[in-house]
C-alpha cells in the first residue's frame, strides 16, 4: 500500500497534491504529474478509470481547438485570421496534463470510498457541519434525482414525445424540470419525516476516529514531498 490507510490523511494529501499541481506552468512537470499518478495506480494495483478520462478528454478537446488560436505569440501556423501560436499550444498542453493528473489523483485517493466515510473524515478534520451535510445530501440525492428524471423521460417517450427545436419541445422540457423538482421536494419531505420518527437530532457530530498510524504520516509526507518536488522543478 502506497496511500495512507487513514482517510483524513489521504484527503489532506490529495488536497496538498492538487495545490502543488495547480500552479505548474511548464509541460515537463505537468507530464511528470500524470506519470506519477499512473505510477501510483500501478503501485496500488488499481485499474485506471479510462472511461472517465475519455469523457474528460472529449471536453478538453474544445480547449485544444480554441485556446492555441487566442494566445498571442509567434505563429506556428497561420491561415487567414487564424494564427496558432507556440505559447497557446504549450498552455493548452499544460492545462490538459494538469487536469488529467488532478482527476487521476482524485479517483485514486477518494474514488472508491463511501460518501459516509468521506463525510466522517471531513467532519473529523474540522470542516463545518453545514458543509458536511451539504456534501452527504448532494451525494445521496443525486442518484435519486437521476432515477426520477429517467422515469419521467421514459413516460414522455411512451407518450410519443420526440425532441425537436420547437415551442412544444421546450415547453415539455420545462414541465419535465418542474415535475422533477416537485417530486424531489416531496421525497425530501418524506425522508425528513422518517428521520424525525427515528429521533434524528439534525446534527452531524464529529466521529471518534482513532489516531493515524505512523506509517500513514510517512506516506502522507511522501506524497506531499512529491507534489513539492514537481512545483520546485517547475519553478527552477
Amino acid at each position: 500500500m502506497i496511500l495512507p490507510d487513514d482517510l483524513r490523511l489521504r484527503l489532506l494529501a490529495g488536497l496538498g497534491l492538487l495545490l502543488f499541481i495547480a500552479p505548474l506552468a511548464h509541460p515537463g512537470p505537468a507530464a511528470a504529474a500524470v506519470a506519477a499518478a499512473l505510477a501510483l495506480f500501478a503501485a496500488e494495483r488499481r485499474a485506471v478509470p479510462w472511461r472517465r478520462l475519455w469523457h474528460l478528454e472529449a471536453f478538453l478537446l474544445l480547449l485544444l481547438l480554441t485556446l492555441p488560436f487566442t494566445v498571442p505569440g509567434p505563429p506556428l501556423w497561420q491561415w487567414g485570421p487564424l494564427s496558432l501560436s507556440a505559447e497557446g499550444l504549450s498552455r493548452t498542453l499544460v492545462i490538459g496534463l494538469k487536469v488529467t493528473a488532478s482527476v487521476l489523483l482524485l479517483a485514486l485517493l477518494a474514488g472508491s470510498v463511501e460518501p459516509e466515510r468521506i463525510g466522517a473524515a471531513l467532519r473529523s478534520l474540522g470542516l463545518p457541519e453545514a458543509l458536511v451535510r451539504i456534501h452527504l445530501g448532494l451525494v445521496r440525492y443525486l442518484g435519486l434525482i437521476r432515477d426520477e428524471m429517467r422515469r419521467l423521460q421514459e413516460a414522455m417517450r411512451l407518450r410519443a414525445f420526440r425532441p425537436r427545436s420547437g415551442w412544444h419541445s421546450w415547453r415539455s422540457y420545462g414541465h419535465l424540470v418542474g415535475m422533477m423538482l416537485v417530486r424531489a421536494h416531496a421525497r425530501a419531505e418524506r425522508v425528513e419525516e422518517a428521520m424525525r420518527l427515528r429521533h434524528a437530532s439534525g446534527r452531524f457530530l464529529p466521529p471518534d476516529l482513532p489516531a493515524p498510524a505512523p506509517r500513514d504520516w510517512r506516506t502522507c509526507a511522501l506524497l506531499l514531498a512529491l507534489g513539492a518536488g514537481l512545483l520546485w522543478w517547475d519553478r527552477t
